[in-house]
């Protein structure tokens, strides 16, 4: 079989990777699972129950007309609205199947072949791994030492190229959330130099402020140089089921909906059920689910005040802790292996998510329960 390549190097998913990992491990002793930024916990038992309910119904497996069930567009278009103080119609919301599909639709519609579009440093691996299998040029805008980015350097990377310039707040992978002056500062560098800001915002309900995350959505003409992508994954803890958004211009949203016809018709009806049933009936189960990731979160932070095994806490927010390994001379991937089958501990290597090898590590502390957290720290620290 005569196969073309669209690895523009030794491209392959980190996830894939850690499976291959967790193959080895087999038969040892318990894993702590650090490698994926997903809720342990099950959904709300409404939004469980509402999916059965569904399931058994004429229509429960039928497709849904593209841009999504206008229940569910009105209900997203109305609590951004709310939430933002903005203005957010069903006619700016496409669902999509995941918030992976609403970044790979919405950048495709946005960029051609050869095009460059500006990510942040470190970003998240699945953009970058998207840009470069769609032969697209992603050009890296390295953060500060807070691992927040400057407006003023993304304005030095603009060409006659650029065609969109990405942002991810709270930070996947190191939970950092940008203030809304600097996501206000990015949007209007978005407009003035003609491209499109896109802000991923999967993780939004996990932010470190309770304030609106920003103030976009407040401008009539957000719509001109503004794409915001949202999940209900981590929220309402349902990523098997495939439920996400890209909020746009209407003519955008057009476009995107030609790529999406392509790849998956329409996003699952039984997602987007759920949401519905989620957005409706499960705000305070919600409320209480991030009380619960704060609070694993201040625990993550303080058993690694003292640095456990060396490891250092840069930085952390969401379901996520951005930790810098102590052994200088051995390569990241080999660090991530050497944890899972000599520490029991599965986490992602720093370099898929920097085009360099800066020694760090993405921890997930969302899979953990705060014993288990506890029981990281002890690892580290024994070397064992």
């Amino acid at each position: 079989m005569r196969l073309i390549s669209r690895t523009l190097d030794q491209l392959q998913s980190p996830i894939t990777a850690a499976t291959r990992i967790l193959a080895e491990y087999a038969g040892r002793r318990p894993l702590l699972d650090l490698s994926q930024g997903s809720p342990a916990y099950a959904t709300a038992p409404v939004i469980a129950e509402r999916i059965a309910l569904v399931a058994r119904q004429p229509e429960g497996g039928r497709y849904t007309s593209r841009p999504g069930l206008e229940t569910l567009r009105n209900l997203l278009a109305e609590e951004i609205s709310r939430e933002y103080a903005g203005s957010v119609s069903a006619n700016n919301v496409l669902i999509t199947a995941g918030c992976n599909q609403a970044f790979c639709v919405a950048v495709s519609a946005l960029a051609d072949h050869g095009d460059e579009v500006i990510l942040t440093v470190p970003y998240y691996f699945n953009h970058d791994m998207w840009l470069r299998l769609d032969r697209l040029s992603p050009i890296y805008l390295h953060s500060a030492s807070n691992f927040l980015p400057d407006p003023s350097a993304a304005a030095a990377l603009i060409t006659p190229r650029t065609r969109a310039l990405v942002l991810v707040s709270p930070g996947n992978p190191t939970g950092v959330t940008i203030p809304s002056r600097v996501i206000r500062a990015f949007a209007n560098l978005a407009r003035q130099s003609g491209i499109t800001l896109i802000i991923d915002e999967t993780y939004h309900a996990f932010r470190d402020v309770g304030a609106a995350p920003h103030d976009l959505f407040a401008q009539s003409d957000w719509a001109d140089a503004v794409v915001s992508l949202r999940s209900f994954s981590k929220e309402f803890a349902m990523p098997g089921h495939r439920v996400g958004a890209a909020i746009g211009h209407p003519d955008l949203i057009v476009e995107m909906m030609k790529l999406f016809d392509c790849m998956a018709i329409c996003a699952p009806r039984l997602g987007q059920e759920a949401a519905i049933e989620a957005l409706t009936n499960a705000k305070e189960w919600r409320q209480a689910r991030v009380a619960e990731m704060h609070s694993k979160r201040a625990r993550f932070e303080e058993v690694f005040e003292s640095r456990p095994g060396g490891f250092e806490l840069c930085a952390a927010g969401a379901f996520f802790g951005w930790i810098r390994h102590p052994w200088a001379e051995e390569p990241t991937d080999l660090v991530v292996r050497r944890l899972a089958l000599d520490y029991g501990i599965l986490v992602l290597p720093g370099t898929i998510f920097t085009p360099n090898d800066d020694r760090y590590l993405r921890f997930s502390f969302g899979n953990l329960s705060q014993v288990e957290i506890d029981e990281v720290a002890t690892r580290l620290q024994s070397g064992t």
